[in-house]
Order: structure tokens, then sequence, then C-alpha cells
């Protein structure tokens, strides 16, 4: 639950911050010289990029977590068998021997989400967060049934 209140006010402070500097590029653009009109522009393309990039990752997350939902009604969500540190982390070699289970699983059905949502689990309990993320995309596009990317 921390975790969403954390995106949530973190998204809250981007889209306060896109609508300040949005404003402040519409203010340049009202001065009317070339000049102040071109920065203008400039700087209401950051805000535009920004909340694209701010809506496909809360599109991401909230279809991870509906596929989550979905496994955990299923019964299929990974159990958590990672052997931690006294301080709480995660043991390097646990991660690693289930990592290994997991890309097993994934070689042997390379077409079932599920498996591939394991494995994006597996990748970000090694701490690989870019791969986690791709598994993660393959098991989403796998269970919308869209051609995956290789």
């Amino acid at each position: 639950m921390r975790a969403k209140i954390s995106y949530a006010v973190t998204a809250a402070v981007l889209v306060f911050y896109f609508v300040l500097v949005g404003s402040r590029g519409v203010m340049l653009i009202q001065s009317g010289t070339v000049l102040t009109v071109t920065f203008g522009i400039a700087v209401l393309i950051l805000p535009v990029i920004g909340l694209w990039f701010l809506w496909q990752n809360t599109r991401f997350v909230r279809r991870a977590n509906q596929l989550a939902a979905e496994l955990d009604a299923e019964g299929g969500l990974p159990v958590d068998e990672l052997r931690r540190t006294p301080g709480g982390r995660i043991d390097r070699d646990s991660a690693d021997e289930v990592f290994a289970k997991r890309k097993a699983e994934t070689e042997a059905s390379p077409d079932d989400w599920r498996s591939w949502f394991r494995l994006a689990v597996a990748y970000h309990d090694a701490r690989d967060t870019p791969r986690a993320r791709k598994a993660m995309q393959r098991a989403i596009a796998l269970h919308d049934g869209r051609p995956v990317r290789a």
C-alpha cells in the first residue's frame, strides 16, 4: 500500500510540475517575439513528453497489478522462497536459484503469460529491473493476445 501512495504522490507532484512548466511556456508564447515563442514551444514540449511517459508507466503498473490479481485468484503467484540476510535483504545465491527455476519454466512454456510474470518477479528479486520490465511487458502482451516482439 505504501508503494501505491508513494507512486500517487510522485505522479501528483510531476503533474503539478508539468502544469507549472506548461504555464511558463504559454506565457513565453504570449510575449509574441520570435525568440520567446521559440522558447515557449520548446518549454511546452517537455511537459508533453513527461505526461506521455507518466501515462505509459501508469498503464504498465495497472496492467501488471491486474495480472498479479488474476494470478493470485488462480493461486499461481510465486511463493517467496528467498533466503534473506539478517538485515532483510535478499540473499543473492537464493535469488539466482529461484531465477534459474523461473527461467527454465519460461523456456518450457514460452507462450504462457504466467511463466513470464513469474520470471519478471525473479528478475526483480535479482535486481535486474530492465529485464524485469521487459518480461512483464511480454506477460502483458501474451495475456492480451497481442503479438510479442522478440
